[in-house]
């Protein structure tokens, strides 16, 4: 496929990113037989354009970066496939867990879902998750201690960190703000994505809550790579091509 021209490689690239959402600058060297300098070019060009977004080794069809939106605002956004993901995710839950529920709109879907049928121990990081559950006498609440970030109702930094030494839990319920194939999981906050990292070391299994609109988002601080998590439930939004590369990954994807 060399010396084709710059306007058919374009075409090319295009019809690749809108095929799969995202480009690899690797594939595209060896699909159209140039170098990794001309590609990177030729994404540059189209980023230009304003015909794509060049991420980390390639380019996505979206602006890669999620801004932090206050929670309130967030709640409004997909509330449909969120309340269908937490449904789903509750539905996991079974008597004697001992869980971690991080924070998030997602998450707090899964929490108003949550109908104990036998002894709960919930710990979390979320004002709003904790109140929400703490009018169960079956469920024991830990509400981890901190900082309070405003944009999230939620808490994060070095106390929240240390009580999570102190427990050993069945699940963790993470939300995110982006999944990325090559970056891996992010959110839009330094403190939360460490918190985060906490919460995956103190428990057996880390299930995902993302609605299929955090595909190929980044946010700022990267929690882990993809093949760290055990479980993402999202919605019939994500790709065929996005499914296949997560079980490929050894992950369970359950959509709702």
């Amino acid at each position: 496929m060399s010396m084709i021209n710059i306007a058919e490689r374009h075409k090319f690239i295009l019809s690749r990113l809108y095929e799969k959402g995202y480009v690899n600058v690797v594939e595209l060297c060896k699909e159209l037989d140039v170098s990794g300098v001309t590609i990177r070019k030729d994404l540059k060009l189209l980023e230009d354009k304003s015909l794509l977004y060049r991420s980390h080794g390639g380019a996505t069809v979206q602006n890669p970066y999620t801004n932090d939106k206050p929670v309130n605002e967030k709640e409004k956004i997909r509330r449909e496939e969120k309340n269908n993901i937490g449904k789903t995710a509750a539905s996991l839950i079974v008597p004697g867990d001992a869980i971690i529920i991080a924070s998030g709109t997602t998450v707090l879907a899964l929490a108003k879902h949550i109908q104990p049928r036998g002894p709960l121990m919930i710990i979390t990081s979320a004002l709003n998750v904790a109140l929400e559950l703490n009018r169960y006498h079956e469920i024991e609440v830990v509400q981890l201690g901190g900082v309070i970030r405003n944009n999230s109702s939620s808490v994060a930094g070095p106390y929240a960190e240390k009580i999570l030494e102190d427990f050993s839990c069945s699940k963790l319920f993470l939300g995110v703000d982006g999944i990325d194939v090559e970056f891996g999981l992010t959110t839009t906050s330094i403190a939360e994505a460490h918190l985060n990292q906490q919460m995956m070391a103190a428990a057996q299994k880390t299930i995902v809550l993302a609605d299929s609109s955090k595909f190929g988002k980044r946010g700022f601080g990267r929690i882990c790579r993809l093949e760290e998590v055990d479980q993402i439930i999202t919605d019939k939004g994500i790709s065929e091509h996005m499914v296949k590369l997560l079980e490929d990954m050894g992950i369970e994807v359950v959509i709702v």
